[in-house]
């Protein structure tokens, strides 16, 4: 579902809102009759959004933005969950508020509807204050409104959100100050400067047809700067009424000019500017004639910065681009040998078989005397702990206890100040295992993040980290930043063991392993006709079993998860061990079978397992090395990969199942970079 609103002719807002996918909603654009596209605006402030249906179903009243009214004075877009939406709404029907959505997010516009009724005088960004005080839950919302023309305003609480800014000429600072609240600092006495003693705060805007804008102090009773108790405004054309303290306009030229985006994704706004600012919980962040504010409501204990950074992203518009693939996900999977080589790239010295993890190095002693190690995650990141568990307990010679972020924090798990607690997850805004990070950080455990978004909640509450480097990842279903999880937590454990000798010959194993990695991936990606062939045997089945054992469990796993997420096919990854538990009365002739065995120490129980398989007529089709003719003879059909140290076998295993499920779920005509009811960043519990 996808909407826009944007001011129309008259002064009002418009709204158009359609069900499916974009090009659905831009031909319904050019379709109205009663638009003249070549009128220009006073002001440039719209907001758009797509999005799966969380609650209610999909359909042009359940789209994004919601309205407050029929005369759409306020409108809101919402990315998250608002957990206490119902007795909101309750509250609203009692005051003779009707209904149109089954949403959440249009209780949002109606309640600041409601506040705006009874208090007219407000400012908007006071006005979505008083909303959000009153919402639980997870949230990104961006607010628009015919009654505050020429202002935005933006907050987030537990989902991500971003400020893009474009602007031709570079800006006096690098930072935003926060404003908070008058009531949390003590007043100071008044001064014409900044926070930064600069007599002005040069960020410029295209919102007003006269350019020109000063830093002004504000009267007592405004919010004060927490650093010097100042207040800064900036004012843009001249059109509000200045205070005895406000200095002379000064005119800008017309190409220093700012245009401020808010997104969620850093991917969704790149090809525009690659300037950002990423805003914290409860951050509200307002645009108002041409000037960006960032306030927070009041000071917490946590609040240990004064200011926002503008960050410059490296990330590079081709990146995100198809290319010559038909899909993100087809895109992701065949860049799987460059991606590994960026996350190793720095890290690990091949002549000298040394690893350098410089966000962690300076750590290392402390993690080495912990009590344990818990590694935390959600899906995909969850399977890559389970990966490298092995290898870790293994190489760190420590207590390792891997957790699902969401059954973690239902258990009220005991942490202690000696533990280190990884937390792993992609995007870095997963709301179970974000909830799982403070939870432990409260109890005074050291915090690792493992994640491929520089500036993420997770990255920025983490006392260390390691940035996984697997490039941006567009497509749902994770692919390569799976195996690039992977490496980064095996290069751990690699860091771990470089001080003791008895270690060193199977570091060299691994580091010559991580060595021949990406051009053994290439082998493994040439497969990828052979693995259409047998999805076309596949694609028309209902379900599908997946086995593998040891360092091959995970891979089953992930495997099984990438058929469901991409497919919508029942599967499943078993532990082999477990067959005779109760698997293995799903086997017939019938039933699809997977297994993954590869030349280790549980080679000959793997065996055992297919023996069994075989036994009840099924025709398993086998993932294998390419040398190991043995096992290829039990095989109906056969995926040959290279056969590379043990530790490392799941990264080139779990190759040709993300093929599978790709071309899978195109034979069954699926939505393969965006699977229903599936969002990229999990950003509610």
């Amino acid at each position: 579902m996808c909407g826009v609103a944007f001011d129309f002719d008259d002064g009002n807002i418009e709204i158009i809102r359609k069900p499916g996918k974009v090009r659905v909603l831009e031909g319904a654009i050019w379709d109205r009759q009663d638009f003249d596209l070549d009128y220009k605006h006073d002001v440039h402030i719209g907001i758009a959004h797509t999005r799966w249906a969380t609650h209610g179903a999909p359909s042009e009243h359940n789209s994004h933005p919601q309205r407050s009214n029929d005369n759409n004075d306020f409108v809101v877009v919402h990315n998250g969950i608002v957990t206490n939406y119902k007795d909101i709404k309750q509250f609203l029907i009692k005051k003779g508020y009707t209904f149109e959505s089954d949403t959440d997010t249009e209780v949002i516009a109606k309640f600041a509807n409601h506040i705006y009724n009874n208090q007219p005088n407000l400012k908007f960004r006071e006005l979505v204050e008083h909303v959000i005080q009153q919402l639980e839950g997870a949230f990104a919302l961006v607010f628009k409104s015919k009654h505050y023309p020429g202002q935005c305003v933006v907050t987030r609480r537990g989902s991500p959100l971003l400020v893009g800014i474009k602007t031709k000429t570079n800006l006096i600072s690098d930072h935003i100050p926060i404003i908070y609240s008058s009531k949390e600092v003590k007043k100071m006495p008044l001064s014409a400067k900044n926070s930064l003693g600069e007599d002005r705060w040069d960020l410029r805007s295209p919102l007003s047809r006269q350019n020109s804008i000063q830093i002004t102090t504000t009267d007592d009773n405004e919010d004060l700067h927490p650093r010097n108790g100042l207040s800064t405004s900036a004012v843009v054309g001249g059109k509000l009424a200045r205070s005895q303290s406000t200095t002379q306009f000064t005119p800008l030229n017309d190409d220093k000019v700012v245009e401020y985006l808010f997104a969620s994704d850093a991917s969704a706004i790149i090809e525009h500017t690659n300037r950002v600012i990423y805003l914290e919980d409860d951050d509200v962040a307002s645009v108002e004639e041409g000037l960006l504010t960032i306030h927070r409501l009041k000071r917490t204990l946590d609040d240990s910065s004064l200011h926002r950074e503008i960050i410059t992203l490296k990330l590079e518009i081709q990146q995100i681009m198809k290319g010559n693939f038909n899909s993100f996900m087809q895109k992701e999977i065949f860049e799987q040998p460059e991606s590994v080589i960026n996350t190793m790239r720095g890290r690990v010295n091949f002549e000298n078989e040394a690893i350098i993890l410089g966000g962690i190095k300076d750590y290392i002693p402390e993690i080495k005397r912990c009590r344990r190690l818990l590694l935390i995650g959600c899906g995909t990141s969850y399977h890559s702990v389970i990966a490298t568990r092995q290898i870790l307990e293994e190489l760190t010679e420590l207590p390792v206890m891997i957790e699902l972020a969401s059954d973690f924090l239902d258990r009220n798990t005991p942490i202690f100040r000696d533990d280190v607690c990884f937390f792993i997850s992609q995007s870095g805004e997963t709301a179970d295992t974000l909830m799982a990070l403070r939870y432990c950080k409260q109890r005074g455990a050291l915090i690792v993040g493992i994640t491929n978004t520089v500036g993420s909640s997770i990255c920025r509450e983490s006392h260390c980290g390691v940035h996984i480097n697997a490039g941006p990842e567009i497509g749902v279903a994770s692919t390569k930043a799976y195996t690039s999880q992977f490496i980064s937590l095996v290069m751990f454990a690699l860091v771990m063991s470089e001080d003791r000798i008895s270690q060193q010959p199977r570091r060299s194993e691994i580091i010559q392993g991580l060595k021949r990695l990406p051009d053994q991936i290439k082998q493994v990606l040439e497969q990828d006709s052979h693995v259409l062939d047998i999805a076309k045997e596949l694609y028309q089945q209902k379900s599908l079993l997946l086995m593998g054992r040891g360092w091959n469990y995970a891979t089953v796993l992930e495997g099984a998860l990438k058929i469901k997420e991409l497919t919508y096919m029942h599967s499943e990854g078993i532990l082999a061990g477990e067959l005779k538990h109760g698997p293995l009365a799903l086997i017939d002739k019938q039933m699809p079978v997977i297994m993954v065995v590869t030349r280790d120490p549980v080679y000959v129980k793997c065996i055992n397992a297919l023996q069994q398989v075989l036994a009840r007529d099924s025709r398993p089709i086998i993932i294998c090395e390419d040398t190991d003719t043995e096992t290829q003879k039990y095989a109906f059909r056969s995926l040959k990969i290279p056969h590379t140290v043990d530790c490392l076998q799941g990264i080139l295993s779990v190759i040709p199942l993300q093929l599978l499920s790709y071309h899978i779920a195109v034979l069954r005509d699926c939505n393969v970079d965006c699977p229903r009811n599936l969002a990229k960043s999990v950003t509610v519990e």
